[in-house]
Formats: C-alpha cells, structure tokens, sequence
C-alpha cells in the first residue's frame, strides 16, 4: 500500500477509516511495528489506536471532533458569565458604548472595556454561539416607558380589575384605534432571483380610521370611520358598545389624549352604572390584546386587497371585521399570543 505523507492531513472520515484498517492488521497478525511502516502512521500512534481497540473496539477509534470547543477562549467562566450578563440585561447606549445594536464588534468592545482582553470578531462569535445568543430583530420599546408601572399593571392592577369584573359580572374588554392607508402592502410574492416583483395600484392616497374592543371570550365590536379621531368620535363608539353589550362592561384604553378628554370622561360619569372605562400604563402597546386584531386587518384585511378609492377600503374593512365577528375562536386566539396571555 502507498503510504500517506502525514496521516494527520487526511479528513476525519479517513483517518477514522485508517484508524480501524491499522487496528484490524494488527488484529490479523500484523505487529505494530510493521503496521506503522505499511500505513504510514508512527508507532507510537498505532500503539495508541491498539489500546483505545482494547477498552472500547473499532467503534472508539471514531475521530471526536478536532479544534477549539465553542466558547474556549481567552474569558475566564466567571468573566463570561458576566459579559453574557450584560449584553442579555442591557443595549449598549446603557451601557455607555457608541453602539446602537448588539453586534459582535460591540461584544469585543465591551469586553475590553471590562477586562482589558482585545479579542477577535471570530472569537466573539464563537463566545455568543456558546451562550446560546444569535441574531435577532429587536422590539422598539419608548423610552418614556415606565417599567415599575407595568410590572404593577401585571401583578397588582390587572388582577384585582379582574376579580372585581367577575364579582359585578362585567365583561372585560379591550379596545383601540388605528389609522388605515391605501398604499399600505403586506406579505411575500415569489418572482425570480433578482427581480422584485411589482405591485400596480392606484397613485392616489387615501385613509381611514377605525375603533374596535375585543374579549377574551371572542367578542368584537368595530366602527370604521373617516376623519380625524375626537372625543365625539370615540362618545359615538361607547353609544355603541353600550347598545350591544348587555349588563355592566370595563373598556381597557391607553392614554391616549381622546380617552382623558373632558367630553368622554362626562360621558364615562353619566353612564358609570354599566360603563367604567380603564386606563393602560403608558407606552406598552404589546399588552393591548387588541392591537393584534389591528395587525390582522392590515395584513389580511388590507395587506391583500387593492382599493381605489376611500370607499372600498372602508367597505373591504368593514367585510373584514364582519366576518371577524363570526370567528370567535380567532379572536380568542389572539389573548393565547405570550405577552397577552395574562388577559386570556
């Protein structure tokens, strides 16, 4: 047999495969000395392949996986262990690094900053690899968020509403307002490699507007309307709700300015034997069940449809929310998604 310049160059396949032929000769009477001359290999190595065939057979001679494990590096455990701390608790702005994103020359950054240890941009990857990080698209969050409110609204405020609507026998629901646009496209459409597919629509914008309050029993209530969104407009919606829900209801709002006008707070008093109206901490929109009701009627109600005028985008809406309301398993389906799942 030709022998192989340096065993060590061959693959992992093969040098398995000249792993298991060595041991095999040798297992046929071949001395190892000879073995070694035959196959190229040292007899040293083929000593070394002999003993692994004695305490685990052909099967131990398999070749584990050769270079640096993920994660080895120049870090100490308890040094990582906080680098993969900071980056997991904060973005780098709060840490006062000139970076607006986690990326791996932010890590490298942050980790020369704390140990003084400079290291590669490979090597950073390989350290977010082992802690279990990869790339994501993050959620934009205001920065006038006030988190000890929210984690209040969890853990105390939502609750006890909860309760209490249980014991008046009030349905809990949650509403909000949304603006629609005409040149508004959702979703994907094939077309080959390289060529970005056109969509024909009308040069012309219009809008809408639209008010909806949903439950977690699947209840909807929706009025599409034109023009800007005022108090009368939102007293109008509450007529409403009150007209087609029997017996006492709370509506969860946001703040937004319309919800703490004089007009519907007169209202919300004069009707305060069946209507309490409650309001969300501010800038946490993803707590609102109802904004994913918003996001289904843009993509499916919308996103597929092409108006040409004002008329048929209020009409294909309208049809949408109809049709919404004969599906109450969809919209009980929405209080299942993870950061609503407190109010299902």
């Amino acid at each position: 047999m030709q022998k192989p310049s340096d065993a060590r160059k061959l693959g992992s396949a093969a040098l398995t495969l000249l792993r298991r032929q060595v041991v095999q000769a040798v297992r046929g009477g071949m001395t190892q000395t000879q073995a070694a001359r035959t196959f190229g290999a040292s007899l040293r190595v083929v000593s070394k392949w002999m003993r692994l065939d004695r305490e685990g057979g052909l099967r131990a001679l398999k070749l584990k996986r050769r270079g640096r494990r993920a994660g080895a590096g120049c870090l100490s455990l308890d040094q990582a262990r906080h680098i993969r701390q900071m980056v997991a608790d904060r973005m780098p702005d709060q840490w006062k690094l000139p970076f607006y994103l986690w990326t791996r020359a932010a890590v490298a950054s942050l980790i020369a900053r704390e140990y003084g240890i400079e290291v590669s941009l490979v090597t950073v990857g390989r350290y977010l690899k082992a802690w279990g990080m990869s790339p994501q698209k993050p959620i934009k969050r205001a920065y006038e968020r006030n988190d000890r409110a929210i984690a209040r609204w969890l853990k105390e405020e939502y609750p006890l509403i909860a309760r209490q609507a249980k014991r008046e026998k009030a349905a809990i629901y949650w509403g909000d307002e949304m603006g629609l646009r005409s040149d508004h496209v959702s979703g994907t459409s094939f077309a080959p490699v390289g060529e970005t597919p056109v969509i024909r629509a009308t040069g012309q914008r219009f809008g809408c507007n639209m008010i909806s309050a949903i439950t977690n029993k699947g209840a909807l209530s929706f009025m599409v309307f034109q023009g800007k969104f005022k108090a009368s407009v939102f007293v109008a919606f509450l007529k409403r709700l009150l007209r087609q829900v029997d017996g006492r209801l709370y509506l969860i709002v946001d703040g937004h300015p319309v919800h703490r006008s004089g007009e519907v707070r007169h209202f919300v008093q004069a009707h305060k034997e069946r209507l309490r109206l409650i309001r969300m901490p501010g800038y946490c929109p993803e707590l609102n069940p109802d904004e994913l009701l918003n996001q289904d009627v843009k993509t499916n109600g919308l996103g597929k449809s092409r108006p040409t005028n004002r008329g048929e985008l209020m009409s294909g809406v309208r049809r949408h929310l109809h049709r919404r309301q004969k599906q109450p398993q969809v919209i009980k389906n929405f209080f299942q998604e993870q950061h609503v799942r407190y109010a299902a």
